[in-house]
């Protein structure tokens, strides 16, 4: 209240309504039920003088009197957050976008909500009040954010997070220890396995932390153990409860059929999914230990044994493990295990329940002064251990070797596994658990900055072969190099299920393994279903074309018919040949958008025949986009593309149209473009246009001409604020003579020299701004290269 009336003492003097509006937000705990039932023009003055406590319980009353309260959050935020907020021109309600990032700032304590008197109101507790409104949440470094949400006075919290969040982002991770990990698990298996959390986007980790990466890859795909595990304070998950609760109450007539028909679904699954049992495999070592388990306490029960940095491979045939003995036990030495194209071998149900039955009583009798209670390990090395060479024998290795030690393991490093498995005279396999929980997972997988080493790309791969929920996933720059051929036999194992919901695939990096046109189709030929596919790569590797051995060449492979839509193909300085793009082009008769970056072209005759392809193979193509492909010499073709009566959109990006070209050329594009009643939106950056390009331009929309043009694109092009105003003269001319009546609405101006004379670069942006919508930068034209110079 002190605060509240400082603030109205310092906007001078008052009238009568608002010091009677401030003392009744004031005394709002006695009468906001009378509040809320206010005419509509008394509520309007008391919304403002409102804590955001009050004033998010008004909503409803607001509504009803026909008020809108966007302006007064608008208002929360520029005062309290005192930033900008990015694309702000697309935020449909304020009240959500001041909460969500209010919860977040609290949350990660950069905000004190002392700091306004709004905030300030004891029936307010920060977290608990806006989390219904959060459904986006990054959390970052050391995941203090993690920590703080699964503590016991924050379960209310996280329960309405359970309800309303969708993004989950983590970046700029730190390693963790042990407890912090735990927090991780008990807030990913709250949010995905039991809430509504439907993406997980992970960015700019240079150097991850394995036990945390594979943790939350892991998580996301739904695997992970249930029961004690997932303890919260000292209570097992009460969803989880629930499912072992109905389980338990079966008759043994109903369970006894029920594992009949789990056996039968394995022996199924056998046949069709292929690797896809790997990481139930790995689940089922976690849940493997029974009854002694659940004695422990939160995350109980030794380390498994370390993660093999294995070269992930195809082959069609299958190394076996030699057994050498050392001192203190016998470790054996497995040679590294290659990915076939059926990537998981198959196993007989009587091997796999032996070997259930030999690793249970091994661990009960392992356990000793120097086992390590970090469970943790036994999921997150397990999942990426591929079980594709049979039954994979695990041994002793020296106790007390820590999981650091574990992660950096050479290829070829010996096969360890459980202390005393051996020396007992036991054997110790991968094996699947029936009983084995599989969790709700998220339909989005983005990595975005984060190296990923053969061991994760062999985690990512597993869960990927049965991840069967996912329909987004993203990969960019990940230092993939030849790790991409596991990635991709992952995908082939996921594209054998029959309710796979893979729609999009984007993978990006520096440096590419493979012809970029020979990963569009391999990946197309096994997923014949996508939607879009994204392929960028910067670099070509000089090692391209060493593939691992047993690795198909995917340019040989049949595309099937596709319902690909969008196809965006970044060649790192690769020759774009028609012969291999053609099959892709033919496959996807449904596509709608072309994108085709930094090819080169081997000759003149090969955009000729890439055009000739389009329209007669791909008849519903609305966009088509090259940027930074050399197109000075292709006039003809430009022209023609121009001309096309289904293309909606046309980028031309960085594609030196002018470089050779005649003022004719300019002439002929204009009088195509004004002739061209479908083209809806013509880009041009960063082709030299210069003023006088700019000025000509305008006549696409004079008297005369049919063209329905609504958004052009100039950026990056030289233009300097005398053109700019030249133009924009001569399309209000233009406007004028057809009566208004102009269907042009956005123009692109990034980029460009509007520095050079501010005073007239404001007068063209204001008129221009009359006629249509404009967006433009503050570029600094200093910086621009001096082989433009020419165009000036």
């Amino acid at each position: 209240a002190a605060a509240l009336s400082g603030a109205m003492a310092a906007e001078g003097p008052r009238s009568l309504f608002a010091l009677s509006a401030a003392a009744v937000s004031r005394s709002m705990g006695a009468l906001e039920r009378d509040v809320w039932a206010l005419p509509g023009h008394l509520l309007r003055g008391l919304l403002p003088l409102l804590t955001v406590f009050r004033l998010e319980r008004a909503e409803g009353a607001a509504r009803r009197a026909g008020l809108s309260t966007q302006p007064i959050w608008r208002k929360l935020w520029d005062d309290v957050m005192k930033t900008r907020p990015p694309n702000s021109e697309n935020i449909t309600c304020w009240r959500k976008k001041f909460l969500e990032t209010f919860f977040s700032n609290v949350l990660h304590g950069v905000l004190d909500i002392s700091s306004d008197w709004r905030l300030n109101d004891h029936h307010f507790s920060p977290l608990l009040h806006s989390s219904p409104h959060v459904s986006q949440l990054t959390l970052c470094n050391m995941l203090q954010g993690a920590v703080e949400l699964t503590a016991e006075h924050n379960q209310k919290v996280l329960e309405n997070l359970a309800g309303s969040l969708r993004i989950l982002k983590f970046q700029h991770l730190l390693s963790s220890d042990q407890s912090i990990r735990r927090s991780l698990v008990l807030l990913l298996h709250r949010l995905i396995h039991h809430g509504s959390v439907s993406q997980v986007s992970m960015y700019s980790w240079p150097v991850p932390d394995t036990v945390l990466l594979v943790l939350i890859l892991s998580m996301s795909a739904g695997f992970w153990r249930s029961g004690n595990a997932l303890a919260y304070h000292s209570s097992p998950c009460g969803f989880c409860r629930e499912e072992e609760k109905a389980q338990s109450q079966e008759s043994p007539q109903e369970r006894a059929e029920r594992g009949h028909y789990d056996e039968r679904e394995w022996s199924d699954g056998e046949n069709q999914q292929g690797s896809s049992r790997a990481p139930e495999e790995a689940d089922a070592e976690v849940n493997g230990y029974g009854a002694d388990a659940r004695l422990n306490s939160v995350l109980p029960g030794p380390r498994s044994p370390p993660l093999q940095n294995q070269a992930c491979e195809e082959a069609s045939s299958k190394v076996p493990c030699d057994n050498t003995s050392i001192q203190g036990g016998s470790s054996p030495r497995c040679v590294s295990d290659q990915l076939s194209r059926h990537p998981v071998l198959r196993k007989t149900r009587r091997r796999l329940k032996s070997a259930v039955g030999k690793k249970r009583r091994c661990l009960r009798r392992s356990r000793g002064p120097y086992t390590d209670p970090e469970d943790l390990y036994d999921f997150v090395f397990t999942v990426a251990r591929e079980d594709n060479s049979g039954l994979l024998n695990k041994n002793s290795t020296i106790e007390g070797e820590n999981a650091e030690n574990w992660t950096s393991s050479s290829p070829g490093s010996p096969c360890t596994g459980y202390a005393g498995c051996k020396k007992r005279g036991g054997s110790a396999g991968i094996f699947s658990l029936k009983a084995a929980q599989r969790f709700r997972s998220v339909s989005t997988l983005e990595l975005f900055s984060i190296p990923l080493t053969g061991e994760t790309c062999r985690t990512l791969s597993n869960l990927l072969s049965s991840w069967v929920s996912l329909e987004n996933l993203v990969l960019s720059y990940n230092g993939l190099g030849a790790n991409v051929f596991c990635i991709l036999s992952g995908l082939r194992a996921l594209s054998r299920h029959s309710d796979c919901h893979l729609r999009v695939v984007r993978v990006s990096d520096v440096f590419s393994h493979m012809p970029c046109m020979e990963l569009v189709r391999c990946i197309l030929s096994a997923f014949p279903q996508l939607h879009t596919l994204s392929v960028s790569f910067d670099l070509k590797n000089q090692l391209e074309g060493n593939r691992p051995e047993g690795n198909p060449n995917c340019s040989e492979v049949e595309i099937p018919e596709s319902c690909l839509e969008q196809l965006e193909i970044r060649f790192p300085r690769e020759p774009l040949h028609s012969a291999f793009l053609l099959p892709v082009l033919k496959a996807s008769k449904s596509l709608q958008q072309l994108s085709l970056d930094s090819a080169t072209l081997p000759c003149s005759q090969e955009l000729g025949l890439l055009l000739e392809a389009l329209k007669e193979c791909n008849p519903n193509l609305k966009k088509l986009s090259f940027h930074d492909v050399n197109l000075a010499e292709h006039q003809k073709e430009v022209l023609l593309l121009l001309q096309d009566p289904v293309l909606q959109e046309i980028t031309f990006s960085f594609c030196r149209l002018f470089e050779s070209s005649t003022t004719e050329f300019l002439s002929e594009i204009i009088n195509t473009v004004k002739r061209n009643s479908s083209l809806k939106s013509l880009k041009l950056p960063g082709n030299r246009l210069g003023n006088h390009r700019l000025v000509a331009l305008a006549d696409i929309f004079s008297e005369d001409s049919s063209s329905s043009l609504c958004q052009l694109d100039v950026s990056s092009n030289c233009i300097k604020p005398d053109g700019l105003l030249e133009f924009t003269k001569k399309l209000e001319g233009h406007i004028q003579q057809r009566g208004g009546q102009i269907q042009f609405t956005h123009l692109r101006l990034f980029q460009n020299w509007l520095d050079q004379d501010a005073e007239t670069a404001q007068e063209a942006l204001r008129r221009l701004k009359a006629v249509c919508s404009v967006v433009n930068d503050s570029w600094d034209s200093s910086q621009a290269f001096a082989d433009y110079i020419s165009v000036m």
